[in-house]
């Protein structure tokens, strides 16, 4: 059982203002695994406070200081990957293979960009007599997710770093203990004191109190539509920016071509990776019409032989991360066959011989139009919609008939028709035939937020620019 009922503000360790808990539930297991304490406005408010009395000092930092306090960062995260790990298969099910895999590589992958930004970032720029001045936004509050924990704390906080902004983190109270642990390497690292603080709390109380305070000058969240809507709104009396990386319902168009069944294939693994828990997940599967039965046939194998509940097994999926998700996920499944969808694998329930853990069955549905709810809603488990095309325009129309506009995908193997493809589909990224980089600028269109992580792009939300007039004489740099 873990037990962390503290927070950390200006650099100590230090106890509620009034101790409120919550158990946390371990997924795989359906059991409590361990408490956290849960933060108030008063303790939000020490945190912010600690935070703008370290800003004067921090946002003067040279270059070279920041680097510093980011490869001491990059030594002790390196130390404690196996701790981070452990946290994330506990805190959200995933399994030992996806949590020291990908779930904790991407947190050091995304403190490695900051550092390669850093070094190389212009935070001036001369244009004749005016200089361009790029400076921190001030005190930030980080609201981060359970599907990503690490990843979406690291994007968060290390460019919030290397800009000289200081900041009060808030992670997931599902999935709170790799936020404990990624505090702990901050400590270790020796990160000034104040410039970075952790609460923990839920939304209604800690993020609400992050969101609305008057000492924020910048509320940076990632989470669903609906709770960045409320974060908004409890922004605006204060005019703070507001970046926010929220919900998805992302197109996966399949070209009509030589690699269609290995597209088809592609789409379903990947649909599948952290047990369909990513916003960018590829959730519509749109195929030509004429290949339609081909499609169903690729996708059924292939969402048959996704191993499940297997924690020996490096390619099987764990659970989904609580048991209201769990049930959620079953709520839109059953919805689906309720509005005439198809299931041709998969369908409601466990697995077959899994009866401990919110383990839910890779499904796909087929006979699927872009009005039924399990194609409008996003739904954060394993299920794939296949929805047929007559021609490429109409693809393009279905794909962007969606509130949504976080990622989308095209597959298949003329490139040239795909790049095409990729600048007509409206969203944040367009990935073809699964590409990634970790330096490409992350986020969306529409109601999938706005805002940009990742690369360059990330540091550039922590910044304001300040044009300082007269700097040079007149006529300097013509």
């Amino acid at each position: 059982m873990r037990e962390y009922l503290k927070f950390y503000i200006d650099g100590q360790w230090v106890d509620p203002v009034k101790l409120t808990t919550l158990d946390v539930d371990n997924p795989t297991l359906e059991q409590v695994g361990g408490t956290i304490a849960l933060g108030s406005d008063a303790d939000v408010d020490k945190a912010v406070k600690a935070a703008r009395k370290a800003f004067n000092a921090w946002s003067q930092t040279t270059r070279e200081e920041r680097l510093d306090v980011l490869q001491a960062l990059l030594a002790e995260y390196q130390k404690r990957a196996g701790d981070l790990a452990d946290a994330v298969h506990e805190e959200m099910g995933a399994p030992p293979s996806l949590a020291a895999g990908s779930q904790v590589m991407m947190g050091l992958a995304h403190l490695s960009t900051a550092i390669d930004v850093l070094k190389n970032y212009s935070f001036e720029e001369q244009k004749g007599a005016t200089m361009v001045v790029k400076e921190p936004i001030g005190v930030c509050g980080l609201i981060t997710p359970w599907n990503w924990p690490i990843n979406q704390i690291a994007c968060k906080v290390f460019p919030a770093l290397a800009a000289g902004c200081t900041m009060v983190l808030k992670p997931s109270e599902v999935a709170p203990y790799s936020g404990q642990i990624f505090t702990e390497v901050v400590d270790a690292a020796g990160v000034p004191a104040g410039v970075y603080n952790m609460v923990f709390g839920d939304g209604p109380g800690v993020g609400a109190a992050l969101s609305s305070h008057p000492g924020i000058d910048m509320v940076s969240f990632t989470g669903s539509t609906r709770a960045g809507i409320e974060v908004a709104r409890n922004a605006a009396p204060t005019v703070k920016r507001v970046a926010q990386e929220l919900g998805g319902k992302s197109p996966n168009i399949v070209l009509d071509d030589e690699a269609f069944s290995q597209s088809v294939a592609s789409g379903i693994a990947v649909m599948m990776l952290n047990s369909g828990q990513s916003c960018n997940a590829p959730s519509r599967m749109l195929v030509p019409n004429s290949r339609l039965d081909e499609a169903v046939t690729v996708a059924r194998a292939t969402a048959e032989g996704v191993k499940v509940g297997d924690l020996s097994d490096n390619s099987a999926i764990g659970p989904v991360a609580s048991r209201a998700q769990f049930e959620k996920v079953q709520g839109l499944i059953q919805k689906g066959i309720d509005e005439g969808a198809t299931v041709v694998a998969g369908g409601p329930g466990r697995p077959e011989g899994v009866s401990t853990g919110y383990y839910v069955r890779p499904t796909v549905f087929a006979d699927v139009n872009n009005d039924m709810t399990i194609a409008r809603e996003e739904i954060f488990g394993p299920v794939v919609c296949i929805l047929g095309y007559d021609d490429l325009d109409q693809a393009v129309e279905i794909g962007n008939d969606t509130d949504y506009g976080l990622y989308g995908y095209v597959s298949g193997a003329d490139l040239d028709q795909a790049r095409a493809l990729a600048r007509r589909i409206r969203a944040g990224a367009v990935t073809i035939n699964h590409a990634f980089d970790i330096s490409a600028p992350f986020g969306g269109y529409k109601q999938s937020g706005n805002g940009r992580e990742w690369g360059a792009e990330g540091l550039d939300e922590f910044l304001e620019s300040k044009a300082v007039l007269g700097f040079a004489p007149a006529g300097a740099g013509e």
